[in-house]
């Protein structure tokens, strides 16, 4: 009998019989691990517990708590709603239905449309057969044969031949009645699926193979989880997150706006939302000041010799607003800084005494997003940046990568934020086609930054062979209250520009040294893509010191108008950003209407706070705190305001 060898994650050897499965492997590890096996990664690629191995292979043993366990789960769904769909409408044309996150979903050409009110049938039709499906079986037939499975179907057929082109025939998968033509990736068995563990939540119009010249499809979106509970919490946290959503938040407190006669992607900051960036603004340039920052304006536009310079044509050309035709040649909108940063650097010689140099700008930058990605705030075309780069020594890179990491960290603890973590992205000895060929930089360049990141306790994954084409980079990954991860800000160690741009010093002995490592980091990220993420973190309740408007203060009647207008003359000379509410108005619908605004402190003022020149305080967790003299209030406000912090105390 012939032996192979199966190689385990913990580099531990095992031979076994030549037609072995990997779930017979799962149950030899373990009984545990056997009963909670779904699917195996057999010399990397995804594979099913069934599939037999025939040579020596290295073989993971995939549950649910891993990416592709879940996408089994996910991808088996969404077969299980295709059978469900042809019981119920035995004329349709099913196309695809792959995982996506977080569920599926399934394209069908229906004879007759169907409405979002046969979702609920549907998935009832689903639970009706699921007790009746077990494990997937796997076939395979030929083009041919395949293709008489699905007489008159067109998109079958396509997909035949495409999958044809790679091997001579193509694969099935069956369970219970169903079968479908698949390349794979489900669940051992479907008694791990729970009735209860899914749910289709809304159909939408898509184009086969995202083509608009193609037939137009309906896409059938649903949810899958492993429990019902699972499913339970994403629903709340989905929930949780429309009354969180940025662009409702943002229209109903008049923070931004968009116009169709301006474009997409182009949003205008309305006096308040002008008020929250500016703050931001003018902590980061009083923070990086502090940090040794030199503050710089750089042009909107520059030349195209600027970017064949750069190399970000033609490369980056695709994300490039379109070229400008001048009297004195061909421009660009800026894409990124970065390049103008350089021509600063290098404008004038540079001793050794001037590095590191950190140049920082509030730069605007344009980049020509496709317009059916753009979203609010999270994806412009137009971003202010919170842009710097270090230009620093060799013997400069750590402690300087270390303060930006530092510098970072004080920036989210002053927000509160905590639930993010790093990825440290590097480059890929096996496709070294795809980065500078510079190894040695490479290595030392992971070196630093690992021990840094290691140094300072943080916590972090790597990610190999996503760095930069010119740079290792370190994205800072964050979870959003609303479920949704998300890059925030991005720190790349650049050895690339240097011989691009000539950056060089002179030494200590005034020879001249072109070992000039540029730092890229952009902390806050974009002003829109960091205030979209604070709108919803905070659900527009902004701490004191950024919130657009700080105190409103209500009158109880008309004739203490004059008295509220003396307090706000006191708050005013503080710079306290104040509103005065004198109308007619009940004061319990003046608070509700405050409240609705997000307004942090609400002050009432009536005949006892006249007369003991007082003020009746609400916050916006609605404690209310009586005989408030104004004098210590405006001494609480202000002391607030300088440590920034997160809640009012009075």
């Amino acid at each position: 009998m012939l032996s192979i060898k199966i190689t385990l994650p913990d580099g531990s050897a095992r031979e076994y019989k030549k037609g072995i499965t990997a779930g017979e492997i799962a149950f030899d590890i373990g009984k545990r691990l056997g009963q909670d096996a779904v699917l195996a990664r057999i010399n990397g690629m995804a594979a099913d517990l069934s599939s037999p191995i025939n040579e020596d292979s290295s073989v993971q043993i995939l549950t649910l708590q891993d990416k592709e366990g879940i996408e089994a789960l996910r991808h088996s769904v969404a077969h299980l709603l295709a059978a469900a769909v042809l019981e119920m409408f035995p004329n349709t044309k099913r196309t695809i239905g792959p995982a996506i996150e977080n569920g599926f979903y399934f394209d069908f050409e229906f004879s007759k449309p169907i409405s979002e009110e046969d979702l609920p049938k549907i998935e009832q039709k689903m639970r009706e057969i699921l007790p009746k499906w077990d494990k997937f079986e796997r076939h395979e037939l030929s083009a041919s044969e395949a293709k008489r499975e699905f007489p008159n179907n067109q998109f079958k057929h396509e997909l035949i031949d495409e999958f044809s082109k790679e091997r001579k025939k193509v694969s099935f998968y069956k369970s219970g009645n169903y079968w479908d033509l698949c390349k794979g990736g489900h669940l051992s068995s479907m008694k791990i699926i729970k009735p209860d563990s899914f749910k289709l939540t809304h159909l939408a119009g898509a184009y086969w193979r995202g083509n608009s010249k193609n037939p137009q499809l309906t896409r059938i979106y649903g949810l899958a989880f492993p429990t019902k509970k699972e499913l339970d919490d994403y629903l709340k946290m989905q929930e949780e997150a429309e009354k969180r959503d940025h662009k409702k938040i943002g229209r109903e407190m008049e923070l931004f706006m968009t116009h169709e006669l301006v474009g997409k992607g182009l949003p205008i900051w309305l006096p308040k939302g002008e008020i929250i960036k500016r703050e931001i603004e003018n902590f980061a340039i009083e923070t990086e000041k502090k940090a040794g920052y030199q503050r710089v304006t750089t042009p909107n536009l520059a030349k195209k010799e600027l970017y064949l310079k750069s190399g970000h044509l033609p490369y980056f050309a695709d994300s490039m607003y379109p070229e400008m035709t001048l009297d004195d040649g061909n421009y660009y909108l800026k894409p990124m800084n970065c390049p103008l940063h350089h021509l600063i650097f290098s404008h004038k010689s540079r001793s050794y005494r001037e590095l590191p140099l950190r140049i920082s700008e509030y730069g605007v930058c344009y980049r020509n997003e496709l317009s059916g990605t753009l979203a609010g705030l999270l994806r412009v075309r137009m971003l202010s940046m919170n842009d710097a780069h270090i230009y620093c020594r060799k013997d400069q890179i750590e402690v300087e990568f270390e303060n930006v990491i530092k510098l970072l960290i004080n920036y989210y603890k002053i927000f509160g934020l905590e639930d993010y973590y790093f990825r440290l992205s590097t480059w890929d000895t096996e496709n070294k086609d795809k980065f500078i060929n510079e190894p040695e930089n490479w290595e030392f360049a992971e070196g630093v930054i690992r021990t840094v990141l290691k140094r300072n306790n943080v916590k972090f994954v790597e990610a190999k062979g996503e760095a930069a084409f010119y740079a290792v980079k370190v994205d800072i990954q964050f979870k959003a209250v609303t479920g949704r991860e998300e890059t925030m800000s991005t720190i790349q160690l650049d050895f690339a520009a240097k011989k691009k741009f000539d950056l060089k010093y002179a030494d200590k002995e005034n020879k001249e040294n072109n070992e000039v490592y540029v730092i890229h980091r952009a902390p806050l990220s974009t002003h829109e893509r960091f205030i979209a993420f604070l709108i919803e973190h905070y659900a527009g309740k902004f701490p004191l010191w950024i919130a657009p408007v700080q105190i409103r203060i209500l009158t109880v009647a008309d004739r203490f108008e004059k008295y509220a207008k003396k307090i706000k003359e006191q708050f005013d000379r503080h710079n306290l950003r104040t509103e005065l509410d004198s109308r007619t108005e009940s004061v319990s619908y003046k608070v509700r209407e405050a409240q609705a605004q997000k307004i942090p402190l609400i002050l009432t003022v009536g005949e006892k706070e006249e007369k003991n020149e007082t003020v009746a305080v609400r916050t916006l967790d609605n404690k209310v705190y009586f005989d408030v003299k104004i004098d210590e209030l405006i001494k609480k406000i202000l002391k607030n305001i300088g440590e920034k912090k997160i809640k009012v105390e009075i």
